[in-house]
């Protein structure tokens, strides 16, 4: 990235509905310039422009959990299978103690809960040594995260494989299910 690709940037991340001809006035550069600068930094990966969801307005709650993986197989397997959750926001995969850590949501405690005791949880899988979850009180500068929300819910069963249906929390209505399956009570 050059110096006008990085003023491209910083524009765009203050207002990503900002229209090419205000950013080509805000950079002293033609319209035309602008597009080309952004079509180049969009087809070769370096940005993308998506919404974020404001997780402080509908009132979600995030968690960071902290797994310690027995193998690295284990970890892969965990990847693969949880690679389509709408509740898992973030993977990273790191050295030390905890070699695992997921940014995850929730829009209630009970669901949260679920997140980390059901079938569904990644505390549950095998190759999982120790696991922790730390619910975040507070978020600093801005409180939009990128949550994936699943628009056509018709699936029985969740991305991972688990069926909310006979889930005993989500029977007596401690758990608003998956956001990509049909039995999902939640707003998302």
């Amino acid at each position: 990235m050059d110096k006008r690709d990085r003023e491209l940037t910083s524009i765009l991340q203050e207002n990503g509905r900002i229209t090419l001809s205000e950013i080509a006035k805000k950079m002293n550069i033609s319209s035309m310039g602008v597009k080309k600068r952004l079509d180049k930094l969009l087809n070769s990966e370096v940005i993308k422009i998506k919404p974020l969801i404001n997780t402080e307005k509908l009132k979600i709650i995030t968690a960071i959990i902290s797994m310690e993986m027995e193998s690295a197989k284990a970890l892969e397997r965990l990847l693969e299978r949880f690679k389509d959750c709408p509740r898992i926001i973030k993977f990273f995969v790191t050295t030390g103690g905890y070699n695992l850590f997921a940014l995850i949501y929730a829009e209630d405690y009970h669901s949260l809960e679920s997140v980390s005791l059901e079938k569904c949880s990644l505390r549950s899988q095998e190759g999982v040594r120790r696991f922790e979850i730390y619910p975040i009180q507070e978020m600093h500068y801005d409180g939009y995260l990128d949550i994936k929300v699943v628009s056509n819910k018709d699936r029985e069963y969740a991305p991972c494989g688990v069926f909310c249906g006979d889930c005993k929390r989500y029977t007596t209505n401690r758990c608003l299910g998956c956001p990509a399956t049909k039995y999902y009570r939640g707003e998302l």
